[in-house]
């Protein structure tokens, strides 16, 4: 069965196509995204802007054709922080869902956290025992725990990449006040998550997954041996602290010249960075591994489960 699952985000309208089976591997076909950056459509009244619902109604169109081109049998779409959160989030959906002809389901951030744990869960097994994941989106950071296959812990809280970055980083470089003040303010959102997550038992393994982890991981990270010869990327807490600075200081046209930072990326990459950073030293993390699974893959394998094959 070929499964399409549109992924209306913060940052991107993402369309994933998977070809599913019973008791196997959702196989990736084709993934595609288009860069829509929503934070910066955010009027003074917490509201999308015109402009900026036209855009995503134009992206939204454009991914239902192409998952009507790749053969989608059924398109499981989603919707997190920016469309949950904006003030005119009900009329935003009722767009959505007249180009789209179905339900959008809104994901709550946890549900959102609980997803992409899912999805971790499954990537690295069972015997990975105790999880702590991180997953930095564009309007939200999602924190989960447990050693099941749903989290015994998930939180979200409004630390996405794309809204600090209009919040606190609205200067092209940030600097170091603005990045100071930035710091800050995360580490005060964070303090009483992590008092609650230290109640649960030490991870095992620390995991982060979403685009703005892995281009830091490979701006900062370092690859180390997995199962079957895999290669898993790993990003130390230390080296990311190394570089905030550096970030800081550059302009967006130079940090895309940099290891792992797409073009598409140097607007956030520096608030992203922080908010890792300071989630990281919160919870004690010295460094954390990097899951190619998030969000989409868990809302997929899920689908396929309720199908009750």
């Amino acid at each position: 069965m070929r499964l399409g699952v549109l992924d209306i985000g913060s940052n991107t309208v993402h369309l994933l196509v998977a070809d599913a089976r019973p008791g196997g591997r959702p196989l990736a076909t084709t993934s595609s995204k288009k860069m829509l950056k929503l934070m910066r459509f955010i009027d003074e009244h917490g509201a999308i802007s015109d402009e900026g619902l036209a855009a995503l109604v134009k992206s939204v169109k454009k991914a239902k054709k192409a998952a009507a081109k790749e053969g989608v049998e059924e398109l499981l779409a989603t919707a997190t922080s920016a469309v949950r959160e904006a003030a005119n989030g009900p009329k935003v959906i009722k767009k959505i869902e007249k180009v789209l002809g179905q339900p959008l389901q809104v994901l709550g951030g946890t549900e959102e956290a609980r997803f992409t744990f899912l999805a971790i869960r499954r990537w690295f097994g069972w015997s990975a025992g105790q999880i702590l994941m991180f997953d930095i989106g564009g309007g939200s950071l999602e924190i989960a725990g447990g050693s099941e296959e749903l989290p015994e812990l998930a939180e979200s809280v409004q630390l996405g990449a794309g809204r600090m970055t209009v919040a606190y980083l609205d200067k092209d470089p940030a600097g170091d006040e603005r990045i100071a003040k930035l710091e800050e303010h995360a580490a005060q959102v964070l303090e009483p998550l992590a008092k609650s997550f230290h109640t649960l038992p030490q991870p095992d393994h620390v995991v982060g997954s979403s685009k703005t982890v892995r281009s830091l991981s490979r701006l900062v990270g370092y690859r180390r041996p997995g199962w079957s010869g895999m290669e898993r990327w790993v990003l130390p807490r230390a080296a990311l602290g190394a570089w905030i600075p550096v970030l800081g200081r550059i302009p967006a046209e130079a940090r895309q010249e940099l290891p792992g930072i797409t073009a598409d990326r140097t607007f956030q990459i520096t608030a992203g960075a922080v908010v890792l950073h300071e989630a990281m030293k919160a919870m004690d993390v010295e460094e954390l591994e990097v899951s190619p699974w998030a969000l989409r893959e868990g809302v997929l394998l899920r689908y396929i489960e309720d199908l009750g094959w």
